[in-house]
């Protein structure tokens, strides 16, 4: 309240006490307590509600992310679209729904960016945010989240040792790096014959370093040999046959790699005209847009991913998300526009549960999450932030993103072994 106030009302106090003083007598209790009372009653306004519920988004939308970029946005924006539909969020402070508004900036897929993007959204007063795509990025991004105490959901990102950093702001319903590695491995185990030999094509990143340990010990745990273990730089590398040549020559049956989009469409292009042909290989975030399928064709063909989602799922609501997505984009909702569209539901349902419209009663809020279906399945999260969500692989099949793992929920079959490049009709 401001000091005016309280100015105000203590020569209201004293002229009623010089009142009742002057009078005399028993009256002077009575009087003073409906005084006291009068005073409890006069309170300054509640705030009023606001118009719009402010959401910040940073997403790469240029740059070598910005086919990621793009599926993240469509997920946020149909989200955005069928919340206000309804109305908005019912916020508990106001007993009313709000409208909520995501005001997306592009990072151009540039930590640093990431970085001052988000400052222009605290800045603007935005009450939440919603991540772009890449670990890179999503790194960066927490330790901004962190900084201005305020609740940051990305999905996207895999790496899993920025959630070690004790961050109380950071929460990821997507797979994190150990879950994803157990599921490939899962996979290769269900073949036969197992494609027990191992490249490992690492880009020098956090997030490389990371896999490669997982990758490398799960294989020593399961049998597997790792007979290839190459690096190389990310971005900047433009040619990757050195390290195509070892694994062929080493008799590599499967690939395991985690390649940006350009660096993926290289590696690809490389493999064949080198002639290597793996029983497998996995590309995870080169895949996963649908110009994998449009720019490659059937060379693209047989590569596994993890998404994080396809739109063949057996979950509930996905047939409604495609027929919007398509509508709206005249593209198909593939992999990470699902989550992205999930992460905005999640923030909205955590809006409405929270005591106040504040960031702090948001994020306390965002940890008792507990969606029981969604477009990826139940949700939760684990008091580090990362969520509790299904693991998928999906493979490239006849230029069509298919969902393959695991098979309970799966829309097909794991075509294996590849079929060789110059074989392809």
């Amino acid at each position: 309240m401001s000091q005016s106030y309280w100015d105000k009302l203590l020569q209201r106090r004293l002229s009623r006490r010089r009142a009742l003083t002057a009078t005399g007598g028993a009256a002077v209790g009575a009087a003073l307590l409906a005084a006291c009372g009068g005073d409890e009653e006069e309170k300054e306004p509640t705030a009023a509600p606001p118009a719009e519920i402010k959401i910040g988004a940073v997403i790469p939308l240029t740059g070598r992310y910005a086919a990621g970029g793009a599926l993240i946005k469509g997920g946020y924006e149909i989200a955005q679209d069928d919340i206000n539909a309804a109305g908005g969020v019912e916020v508990k402070q106001f007993k009313k729904k709000i409208p909520i508004k995501i005001n997306i900036l592009d990072d151009a897929s540039d930590p640093t960016q990431t970085v001052s993007r988000l400052e222009q959204h605290y800045a603007a007063g935005v009450l939440a945010y919603l991540g772009g795509f890449a670990s890179d990025l999503h790194a960066a991004a927490a330790a901004i989240a962190e900084k201005n105490k305020t609740p940051y959901l990305g999905v996207a990102f895999a790496l899993y040792s920025v959630h070690q950093k004790g961050y109380k702001y950071l929460f990821s319903p997507f797979p994190k790096s150990p879950g994803l590695t157990k599921a490939w491995f899962d996979l290769m185990d269900a073949q036969s014959p197992k494609p027990l030999k191992l490249a490992l094509f690492v880009e020098k990143t956090d997030w490389g370093t990371e896999m490669r340990e997982l990758w490398r010990k799960e294989a020593a745990a399961r049998g597997y040999q790792v007979v290839a273990d190459e690096e190389y730089a990310s971005p900047g590398s433009t040619d990757l046959s050195p390290m195509i040549l070892k694994a062929k020559n080493a008799g590599a049956e499967s690939v395991l790699s985690i390649p940006s989009p350009p660096d993926g469409t290289l590696l690809l292009k490389q493999m064949k005209e080198l002639d290597f042909n793996p029983k497998i290989a996995f590309f995870v975030r080169a895949a996963d847009s649908p110009t994998w399928g449009t720019n490659l064709g059937k060379d693209g063909d047989y590569v596994a991913l993890s998404p994080g989602w396809n739109n063949d799922l057996k979950f509930e609501g996905i047939t409604q998300f495609n027929t919007k997505y398509q509508t709206k984009y005249n593209t198909p909702a593939l992999s990470v526009s699902g989550p992205a569209y999930v992460a905005t539901q999640i923030l909205a349902d955590a809006i409405s549960r929270a005591e106040k419209l504040d960031r702090d009663s948001i994020r306390d809020a965002i940890t008792k999450t507990d969606m029981k279906s969604s477009l990826i399945g139940p949700v939760k999260f684990n008091p580090d932030g990362t969520g509790v969500v299904q693991i998928v692989v999906a493979q490239w099949q006849n230029q069509k993103m298919v969902s393959v793992w695991p098979k309970d929920i799966a829309a097909g079959t794991l075509l294996y072994p590849a079929t060789p490049f110059k074989e392809r009709a």
